[in-house]
């Protein structure tokens, strides 16, 4: 369990950019039970709030000044101390990465993409620290693992950028999972893209703590989402499933093993 400001290198913030943010925040609120705050100076922009704690933004895709035909997505952010120094290491590491830029007086950032092609953000702040939500109350950011098509690459990368330190695992039989710890603390994940998930770009998805998959899956139904994968057990961790929103935002549930 995190709670508190997140640590340098740890996951510090969610971007969930969708169409229709009206509706796509009536359709998490009734999921989730999240409520939102004012972004000041942020067009389109509202703060995700659960139990009244920070845990990112929901972002009006029509809005924002992004390239047309940006998919709805969440997309996720590292702090680090440096945003500039963070992406001449980027670089050096065979990915890529936007210009730092300042947003407003809350911090620095810039969009990364690692080797394979999954996009993340570094996060420097300044009067914004980031979520501070605990995670594993029901509808926080709770777990983050990229979807890669060379693991090896991916697992280099991260470790050497961020620090992280890389544990193979065996969920399942035939395939390698590579968890990542941060000062002995687990943070993130990363896994080959398999079979049946078709032509899936690598990316970073976001898994939200839930009390019960089971019934928030059934729910999330109920209030117009597509079920991507319906809840399985994942031994010694817990039971998971994934959903994509009405407005077209996949996102996953993780009810965390007791």
């Amino acid at each position: 369990m995190t709670t508190g400001t997140r640590k340098v290198h740890d996951f510090c913030w969610i971007n969930l950019m969708t169409p229709e943010a009206e509706r796509a925040r009536a359709f998490f609120g009734a999921l989730f039970g999240w409520t939102y705050g004012e972004m000041p100076g942020v067009p389109g922009g509202q703060l995700i709030l659960v139990g009244g704690r920070t845990a990112g933004a929901l972002m009006d895709l029509g809005a924002v000044n992004l390239p047309k035909g940006t998919p709805a997505v969440i997309g996720v952010m590292m702090k680090v101390e440096d945003a500039d120094a963070a992406v001449a290491k980027v670089a050096s590491l065979g990915g890529r990465a936007e210009p730092v830029f300042d947003v407003l007086e809350n911090g620095r950032m810039a969009m990364c993409t690692d080797p394979n092609g999954a996009i993340f953000a570094v996060w420097q702040p300044k009067k914004q620290a980031g979520m501070d939500v605990d995670s594993h109350a029901h509808g926080a950011p709770s777990w983050f693992e990229t979807i890669t098509g060379d693991l090896g690459r991916a697992t280099a990368f991260y470790a050497a950028l961020f620090g992280w330190t890389p544990e193979e695992q065996c969920p399942v039989p035939g395939m390698t999972y590579t968890l990542f710890k941060l000062d002995g603390v687990p943070v993130g994940g990363a896994m080959p893209a398999l079979p049946h998930m078709g032509d899936v770009p690598p990316h970073w998805g976001t898994s939200f703590a839930v009390t019960n998959a089971d019934e928030t899956a059934r729910r999330g139904v109920e209030l117009g989402a597509s079920l991507c994968i319906p809840v399985a057990e994942i031994a010694g961790v817990g039971r998971f499933a994934m959903l994509k929103s009405p407005q077209g935002v996949p996102f996953h549930l993780i009810e965390w093993a007791r």
